[in-house]
């Protein structure tokens, strides 16, 4: 029951904040080829997965392209194009199927969505990019915990209970793909990569 109320409030407080974000939000030609061009990049790389002995396994930087869009064009537009993935992940990646309804708007339309907020502090600085990382980065780890939590526990190894079993499942998976997603995010030159973007907008 707990665990429930946690989700809930989790959920209902994401989506607000979410949507709050989304005002003012301009969706032209421009944007739209630019989302689709992530949306696509993104479920490509979520396709390619390795396995780790905890079970799970890691795409290859899944969150690199809504990063980058967050981050260099605009963060309302990354969250939008994360629930586009969160919809086209259940019909074209393997695993991403729904066990349960609620599983969808818990972990589907949160976790590729909550990526967005890389960008919510803006890109002037390494400082407030990294906030912008790890925000997301919490916030997608909170969302699949939660998930494993209320929609897995069923597979919970002998002893270990369903956050126990969430916790190690999760975080042995989202911990290194967020920080190495970061980790590339951080390396690329962002300033001369937003730049160049803002002068292809002036043409």
């Amino acid at each position: 029951m707990i665990s429930t109320v946690i989700t809930i409030v989790f959920v209902l407080l994401f989506y607000a904040a979410a949507l709050y974000c989304m005002r003012g939000v301009r969706l032209h030609t421009r944007n739209f080829c630019i989302c689709g061009l992530v949306i696509a990049l993104t479920l490509l790389l979520e396709m390619i997965r390795f396995p780790i002995p905890t079970g799970a396994s890691i795409s290859l930087c899944s969150p690199v392209p809504l990063f980058l869009l967050a981050i260099l064009i605009d963060y309302r537009l990354a969250v939008l194009s994360g629930w586009a993935c969160g919809i086209l992940a259940v019909i074209f990646v393997p695993g991403w199927q729904p066990v349960h309804w609620g599983q969808f708007f818990v972990e589907h339309m949160v976790c590729f969505s909550c990526l967005g907020f890389a960008g919510i502090f803006g890109s002037g600085s390494r400082w407030k990019i990294l906030c912008g990382l790890s925000l997301a980065s919490v916030l997608k780890i909170l969302g699949h915990l939660l998930s494993g939590v209320l929609f897995f526990s069923q597979n919970a190894w002998e002893g270990w209970g369903a956050w126990g079993y969430s916790l190690s499942y999760n975080i042995s998976q989202n911990v290194p793909l967020c920080i190495l997603s970061g980790a590339v995010i951080l390396a690329l030159p962002l300033k001369n990569l937003k730049n160049a973007i803002g002068r292809g907008e002036g043409k």
